[in-house]
């Protein structure tokens, strides 16, 4: 089933200009959802917004948003105002400053979307745009209005195609500096670097997006799965790393590492 563009408008460099759209990278569509139900009829059970005062149940025509500016005192928004506010990067997303890629940390980026051309004739300008910045490993800055709110964007090539990564606001941003504060002292010693890069090198894989899937999500299936059978669930079976005995407190951190690679000898000859 064709997924539905989340925005449609148009990215423009300089005098360059081509419509495109704009679709979720990410989805939780194929989660576990619940729903509330009246135990005693089945029924589900709907939320509805009702007068915090009166306690009488508000029409949907009725609802305003509000801005608080004092205890039980608000300035009402109507759409119209809203409206108003409205800027020109609520449908074109202008490029006006590159960087390279490396510069921009993780911590910054917050939500990916796949943006693509919405037709045949913006394909070539959209192609242009997309080389350019990827022949440079540039990334483009711009800012797009996403929910009525500003948000600065980056533009990374991936594939034929470009990625926009909402970033973050700098106050949501914590300095690592805050954290990380004084863990230099502490420095590994030589003869231990050995056997942790033996470690690594021998527990390093390909990346697969199985190594991140969601064994509880697996055992909600199969508990819904034996209900519509009505039959009791068997619970799930503990993983390989809890069937395993329980660590010692070892102090030593060479008796740790060597029981360590000498445990994934032992699993390496078993295959």
């Amino acid at each position: 089933m064709a997924i539905r563009p989340y925005w449609k408008g148009y990215l423009k460099l300089s005098l360059v200009t081509c419509s495109v759209e704009m679709t979720p990278a990410i989805s939780d569509s194929d989660k576990v959802k619940f729903h509330t139900l009246n135990r005693d009829t089945g029924n589900r059970v709907l939320s509805q917004y009702v007068d915090s005062v009166t306690g009488k149940l508000v029409r949907d025509r009725d609802e305003v948003k509000g801005y608080q500016r004092g205890e039980d005192d608000y300035v009402m928004l109507e759409d119209e105002d809203l409206e108003h506010v409205a800027l020109e990067s609520t449908r074109t997303i202008d490029i006006s400053t590159f960087t390279p890629r490396g510069e921009i940390d993780w911590i910054w980026l917050d939500t990916p979307y796949y943006l693509t051309p919405n037709d045949k004739v913006s394909q070539e300008a959209f192609a242009v745009i997309r080389a350019a910045m990827e022949k440079q490993k540039m990334v483009g800055i711009s800012r797009l209005v996403l929910g009525r709110r500003e948000r600065a964007v980056m533009l990374e090539p991936r594939g034929k195609g470009l990625v926009l990564w909402t970033l973050r606001y700098g106050d949501e941003v914590r300095d690592d500096g805050d954290y990380f504060k004084g863990l230099d002292k502490e420095k590994p010693a030589k003869e231990t670097l050995p056997l942790i890069r033996k470690l690594i090198k021998k527990q390093t894989r390909h990346w697969d997006g199985k190594m991140v899937s969601d064994p509880v999500q697996n055992n909600l299936l199969e508990i819904i799965k034996s209900k519509k059978k009505r039959r009791k669930p068997q619970a799930p079976r503990k993983a390989e790393s809890e069937k395993a005995e329980k660590p010692s407190n070892v102090i030593n951190i060479m008796d740790a590492l060597r029981k360590s690679v000498e445990a994934d000898n032992r699993r390496s000859n078993k295959k």
